[in-house]
């Protein structure tokens, strides 16, 4: 596969900073099935990512945190992995060591983050050529093109198939009717902070268009090797045929330029590059009041360069670089089948292919087919009780067929008070490396040592999650809260074994496999709360208490630490009628494992604030703000040599 060079300008970029910046004014997101305006201004907000039904979030089977525009501008956060951190039961990491600033649930258990679903706007975004991990595409949109993030904090392999095995995280993006006009933001600041962002929409008869251009960087973590550079590029239009046919393109551009390396020798100081691009599709037609038909195509490339020279050995490269690509087609329909009974139906043909001599010590690309059929049905048996069902039938060319069943029930036991229960059962397959990597190290054609040799002998991961909740709505401090009980089984979790063996007539030792491992159960509670007690004021405050078990004690030393047993933040903001708003956030959490240190341990407590002040220049409004990350001690992020220091920095955002 030929890599596209699209690399921007480094002028442009300098031309924005000059531009300062602009943000847009509130506006609808617009979801494949019927949803109007109302339905996300009214006090019990609408959710569209976890049955592919809209539904209230009291009616949802499965608990939901929503992180709405407002809360995500105050924040003060400049990607979307530093505002999940603010999610109960999700562990971050903002460093580029593996490939990109990490968000999970319920623990790492492993290098990459890949067991969880990303999508944007429905759109997979995981990457296939980096093990299945969802940091790249979490990185994909601009803070400023988001209207909302719906996260489902439990499994939805029912609804999104394979690697949906412990949550979905929906990035909602804005509706470009919503963006008119230009808009320029520029963030300047400690640690080498430089991001600006130009966007632009406009109206072509029947349709709506915007184009937003951004570029984030700075000096990474202190002690890493820094210099960090995020370019995107973003394209959706909206358009209306007939009025009762929406078509929507998307297409984009990102490159992450990133510094690696902890000056050892199988991870030496180097610069790598992560480009990817993507197109998609939708169409949605309203076949009648009671039904919808929708058809997504999308598509989507990857480039990833990581390459750098072994210093004992002349002509020996440690070399990762390769190519990946996916297609998907996805057919859904939705109806009504009675006052009683709603019900959503569908499939998805999707191809992976991932192509790399160094990793997998083939040119031939690999190629791994998805078949998915899927239903879902919402039955309201009486007033105050609804039955959540559903099931995903899977068949993957590489592990075989798979059924992810869920049953969930939600009873209104008094207005504003919903109790839940239910199960469900995910799987992720193994990725491509897990069952085909292959990396051996050579010079003048002697292979000195072979890293990885998979065997292929490796099934999916699966969980059977067993869940109790509560969802209340409160006129006292205008508020929700939100609780969960789970019990969460994990069976043949995957990891690296060593072995020896012979390879082509040479004795090799310390070669690594992937192999499923023993069963381990996690068990806890998570409770969000969020009000709006005064004018101008949001309050939240969030908590998670995991507990893990394990059969034996070899799999408690290497897994056990992965995630805090207690963890909680709390969140304040208050807007004055001055036009001055004030934000802070604050996190901590026990001592948990780093993903690359052993059985190293770092607490988390981590404070934000920001200050704001709206702005009036002439015709157009904006908005001054300055930002504190981490107001207190140094963090260790991802290994025990890398802090997250504190970061101050200054936004100007213009709008006309």
């Amino acid at each position: 596969m030929k890599k596209i060079n699209t690399a921007l300008p480094r002028q442009l970029f300098s031309l924005l900073g000059l531009a300062g910046l602009l943000h847009t004014t509130a506006g609808w997101a617009q979801g494949n099935v019927a949803v109007s305006e109302n339905d996300f201004l009214d006090e019990m907000p609408i959710v569209l990512s976890v049955s592919r039904l809209p539904q209230r979030l009291d009616e949802t089977p499965g608990a939901v945190t929503l992180l709405d525009r407002d809360m995500i501008r105050r924040s003060g956060a400049r990607d979307v992995p530093d505002l999940l951190r603010l999610v109960p039961g999700f562990q971050t990491s903002m460093s580029f060591e593996a490939d990109a600033p990490q968000a999970s649930y319920h623990g790492v258990f492993g290098h990459y983050s890949g067991r969880i679903q990303v999508l944007v706007d429905g759109r997979s975004v995981y990457s296939t050529y980096v093990a299945g991990s969802v940091a790249p595409g979490l990185m994909s949109v601009a803070l400023e093109d988001i209207e909302r993030i719906e996260v489902l904090r439990g499994s939805n392999s029912v609804a999104y198939g394979a690697r949906a095995m412990l949550g979905v995280v929906n990035i909602v993006t804005r509706h470009t009717a919503a963006t008119l006009g230009a808009s320029a933001r520029v963030n300047q600041g400690e640690n080498g902070i430089q991001d600006t962002r130009l966007g632009l929409g406009w109206r072509l008869q029947n349709s709506s268009m915007r184009l937003g251009i951004d570029q984030q960087g700075d000096d990474g973590l202190t002690g890493a090797n820094g210099h960090n550079r995020v370019r995107r590029v973003n394209f959706r239009s909206d358009w209306r045929t007939l009025g009762d046919t929406d078509v929507q393109l998307r297409a984009g551009w990102m490159d992450i330029d990133a510094g690696r390396g902890i000056a050892e020798l199988h991870e030496p100081l180097r610069d790598t590059s992560y480009d990817s691009s993507f197109v998609q599709v939708d169409w949605n037609k309203v076949l009648s009041p009671e039904q919808d038909l929708a058809l997504m195509f999308a598509h989507n490339q990857e480039s990833y360069r990581d390459i750098s020279p072994f210093p004992l050995i002349p002509g020996l490269n440690f070399d990762f670089s390769g190519t990946a690509r996916n297609d998907s087609l996805t057919a859904q329909h939705t109806l009504r089948l009675s006052p009683a009974v709603r019900m959503v139906w569908g499939a998805e043909l999707r191809r992976e292919s991932v192509t790399s001599l160094p990793v997998y010590n083939t040119s031939e690309a690999l190629v791994t087919d998805f078949t998915r059929l899927f239903a879902h049905a919402e039955w309201r048996l009486r007033p105050d009780l609804l039955l959540n069902a559903g099931a995903m039938a899977e068949h993957s060319s590489a592990s075989g067929a798979s059924l992810a069943p869920r049953l969930m029930l939600n009873w209104h036991v008094a207005p504003g008070q919903t109790l839940r229960a239910g199960m469900a059962r995910s799987f992720r397959p193994p990725s491509e490396f897990e069952t085909s990597g292959d990396v051996r190290y050579a010079a003048n054609g002697k292979v000195f040592e072979i890293f990885y040799l998979a065997r292929g002998n490796v099934a999916p991961e699966k969980v059977l999650t067993r869940e109790l909740g509560y969802y209340g709505s409160f006129s006292w401090l205008n508020s929700n809260l939100d609780v969960r009980l789970f019990d969460e089984v994990m069976s043949g979790l995957i990891q690296v074994k060593n072995y020896d063996a012979q390879v082509d007539g040479e004795s090799f030792t310390d070669i690594r496999d992937y192999v499923n491992g023993d069963s381990l159960t996690l068990r806890g509670l998570e409770l969000q709360w969020a009000g709006r007690p005064w004018p101008g004021a949001q309050l939240g405050f969030n908590h998670s208490y995991t507990k893990l078990f394990f059969p034996n004690p070899p799999t408690k030393e290497t897994l056990a630490s992965t995630m805090p047993e207690s963890a909680s933040s709390l969140f304040f903001s208050q807007q004055f009628s001055n036009g001055w708003t004030f934000s802070m956030s604050h996190q901590n959490s026990n001592p948990f494992r780093l993903q690359r240190t052993g059985n190293y341990k770092q607490y988390i407590s981590r404070t934000d604030w920001r200050l704001s002040k709206t702005l009036l220049v002439g015709r157009n409004a904006g908005e001054i703000a300055l930002t504190v990350q981490n107001q207190g001690p140094a963090q260790a992020d991802f290994y025990k040599s890398f802090a997250f220091e504190r970061r101050a920095y200054v936004s100007l955002r213009l709008d006309n």
